[in-house]
């Protein structure tokens, strides 16, 4: 969400409308800076995208066929990252979206990347292991032309883990000759992964939660939270809010949620969540939709799940004060616009998710120097890193009276616009 996975699929329709709210952000931050049409134009085109066919042979020896895709939106500011992302919605749009979002969001936190983004339209939990492992090699086997430790590194996804990017490294470094650790960040360990990768876009949420309620002079464990989505970042996030001392009163996955208003006892989820079970069949509450959950009166929202998902009307239930947003795009244009007529504040994506991106940057630097950092250490760098983002976020913010969102977006687009200028135009 991030650099992450969340655990709500997405709905037919949500990419083209994801794209349609990326653009929409570009051009309210454009219109803010100041640029002509060529820059704008420049900025809103991705600099190079890959369309691939993925042939699987399945275990019965059966074969069916995938589109694959990666975009590199732009490459000014250093190599692409992104995520790769394995869902049966998945399609250029959507990517290119996403793929946009992480240009922006690289830059909000200064990481000397650009944004990338790449997907396969494949529901992985209808394939064995095998199956995916043999889907991602010819995946990586395809793409491998545009990627690379110097050019654009992987990370985890939607539908795609620590083993998944194995996969990858080891297919490009096979067909390279030698080991190249660097050309995905969210590996295991074994392989040159990061201590507090897998944890890290949560731990970004929650740093950048805290700085909002320090805003207001509240503390986190003055609060009530709801996390929309229970993968891989709102289950981490909702642990570490309850080990912070907020009270977590609802939580839902793809099923269903469960609530209760003196807070959910979430190790016990989690625990019950590992063993097989789903969030909503949880006996410690009572049962809560997806929907009915952005509604409910809670001084904090998190959104860990996909796009879309606070359009102008579902917007217009939000009682909370804060919507911290894990999941990438959670947030339509006219949801946005609702939103800040209520005077609800939105930490948008492109800096609350970005604990993702840091740590796989510190993945990277590691695994290119060959030496690797303590725990400590990596958490005291993603925190000190979330905190000077967050502030100059909300300096702009402050300074020229606009939406948190629009104060990322100005100083992101204005970092790779002036990375672009610069370095001006070949020829």
């Amino acid at each position: 969400m991030p650099d992450d996975s969340t655990s709500l699929a997405t709905t037919p329709g949500e990419s083209f409308s994801a794209l349609l709210t990326a653009q929409a952000q570009l051009a309210s931050a454009v219109e803010i800076l100041g640029f002509d049409e060529g820059l704008h134009r420049m900025l809103a085109t991705p600099r190079r995208e890959m369309n691939v066919a993925i042939p699987l042979r399945r275990d019965d020896g059966s074969v069916e066929l995938f589109s694959g895709y990666r975009v590199q939106h732009n490459i000014s500011r250093g190599p692409g990252k992104g995520g790769l992302r394995y869902a049966p919605s998945v399609d250029i749009d959507e990517v290119r979206a996403l793929a946009m979002w992480m240009t922006w969001k690289c830059a909000v936190v200064d990481v000397p990347y650009g944004g990338a983004k790449g997907g396969v339209n494949i529901d992985p939990s209808r394939y064995s292991s095998t199956e995916l492992e043999r889907v991602t090699r010819r995946y990586t086997s395809e793409i491998m032309p545009i990627i690379g430790p110097e050019r654009d590194i992987m990370a985890p996804d939607i539908g795609t883990d620590e083993q998944t990017m194995a996969w990858i490294m080891d297919t490009y470094s096979v067909n390279m000759g030698y080991t190249i650790a660097a050309v995905t960040t969210g590996k295991p360990l074994a392989v040159g992964g990061s201590l507090g990768r897998a944890t890290a876009t949560s731990r970004g949420v929650v740093h950048a939660a805290a700085a909002a309620l320090a805003e207001a002079g509240v503390d986190l464990r003055e609060v009530s939270v709801a996390v929309q989505g229970f993968g891989k970042v709102g289950s981490h996030a909702a642990r570490f809010l309850h080990e912070a001392g907020a009270r977590v009163v609802a939580v839902s996955d793809v099923v269903g949620g469960v609530q209760s208003p003196d807070g959910l006892d979430v190790p016990a989820l989690l625990a019950h969540v590992a063993d097989g079970g789903h969030v909503g069949d949880f006996e410690g509450g009572s049962p809560v939709s997806n929907s009915e959950l952005l509604a409910l009166d809670v001084d904090v929202l998190i959104p860990a799940a996909v796009e879309n998902v606070l359009d102008a009307e579902a917007a217009g239930r939000v009682k909370a004060r804060w919507v911290v947003e894990a999941a990438n795009g959670p947030t339509t244009t006219e949801g946005d616009r609702v939103l800040a007529e209520r005077g609800v504040v939105v930490v948008p994506d492109i800096l609350a998710n970005a604990g993702g991106v840091i740590v796989s940057y510190f993945e990277w630097v590691q695994a290119n120097q060959a030496y690797w950092w303590t725990e400590q250490e990596i958490a005291e760098r993603l925190e000190h890193r979330m905190a000077a983002s967050f502030a100059a976020v909300s300096t702009v913010s402050r300074r020229e009276s606009i939406t948190m969102r629009d104060a990322a977006l100005v100083i992101g687009v204005r970092r790779v616009a002036e990375a672009h200028q610069i370095r001006g135009l070949y020829p």
